[in-house]
This record gives C-alpha cells, sequence and structure tokens, in this order.
C-alpha cells in the first residue's frame, strides 16, 4: 500500500482544480497545469481536498497511486509558490547572460564555458532566468519543466573533480581529487 497514496491532498485557497477525461487541470495565481493520468488510479475531488484510491491491487497500480499523488502536490504547489533552482558556474573567464526580455519568444541564456564560441540555449516558455555574475536562477511552476532545464544546462559543462569548474547546483558538495605529486 503507497503511504504517499493514501494521504489526502489539501486543495489551497484560491486554487482551482478538475478533472475531465483523465485530464487533470490545477489553476492558480502562478498559471494553469494539466497533466494526464491513466484511469487504473481513482482521483475523487471533494470540496478542499482530494482522494486517491486503486480499485484494483497490483503492481502496476501500487506503483501509480504514489506517483500520481506526488504529481498532483507539485502542481498544486507550483502554480501556488512556483519552483526555484540555482546552479553556481565556477571557473575563470566563464559566463552567463540571459539576452531577450521575458515575454519576447528566442529568449536565450547565452554562456561562454571556455570553448571557442560561446553557447545559446533557448529557455522554454513559463520559466524566468536571471544571470548574475556566477549564479543562474530558474523559476517557473512546472516542477518538471524547471529540473529538465536546469539539468539541460549543468550538462553543457559538469564540474570536474580537480579545480571544481564547471556548473554545480547551489548546495552540491563537489568532492575534490588531489592532482599530481612531485617528487
Amino acid at each position: 500500500m503507497s503511504r504517499i497514496g493514501k494521504k489526502e491532498i489539501k486543495i489551497l485557497p484560491g486554487t482551482e482544480v478538475s478533472l475531465k477525461d483523465n485530464v487533470f487541470f490545477v489553476k492558480g495565481p502562478k498559471g494553469l497545469l494539466e497533466r494526464k493520468f491513466r484511469d487504473d488510479v481513482v482521483i475523487k475531488i471533494e470540496e478542499n481536498h482530494i482522494n486517491l484510491s486503486i480499485p484494483k491491487e497490483n503492481n502496476q497500480t501500487k506503483a501509480l497511486w504514489g506517483t500520481y499523488a506526488s504529481h498532483i502536490k507539485n502542481m498544486i504547489k507550483g502554480v501556488n509558490d512556483g519552483f526555484e533552482k540555482k546552479l553556481v558556474l565556477e571557473g575563470v573567464g566563464f559566463k552567463s547572460q540571459v539576452n531577450g526580455l521575458p515575454a519576447q519568444a528566442g529568449n536565450k541564456l547565452i554562456l561562454s564555458l571556455g570553448f571557442s564560441h560561446p553557447v545559446e540555449v533557448l529557455i522554454p516558455d513559463g520559466l524566468e532566468v536571471k544571470a548574475e555574475k556566477n549564479l543562474i536562477t530558474i523559476f517557473g511552476f512546472d516542477k518538471e519543466l524547471v529540473g529538465a532545464f536546469t539539468a539541460k544546462v549543468r550538462s553543457l559543462k559538469k564540474p570536474e573533480p580537480y579545480k571544481g569548474k564547471g556548473f554545480r547546483y547551489e548546495n552540491e558538495i563537489i568532492r575534490r581529487k588531489q592532482g599530481k605529486k612531485t617528487v
């Protein structure tokens, strides 16, 4: 049995929740999110909370039960508060800047990572990116989109273990290796 799936999910004030043809909608102050769920898990929307249950118990539905509950919680939190991730860029000569306005299409993150050319990454709709010196802040109301974009940017220059140059998450600790020993 899923401990996460058994708990009821509170609907925060100012949030509208609806379910239509297995598509779950959450609307809040930050925006609108939708997700298609399979009908293996029954979602019941009541006045100020949501209950999830499984009609038939097998390994797949037990796994989906807690997963769907977590997705719904993240959707409700996202449209009310939003999610934020921070990347720290370390290295001499490494720079980052955002080109364009947040409302414009073609908003880009331009990175100077020690290559012969600047690296340009398109910022997806629904995300706000700020670049100050060596700190890049990524904010959005869809947790998956924030995490995927942050991971994509980090993969451009992962931190190396000798000097720690590259992107790292704000609270990430990079284990350093000892360099060559001279005799």
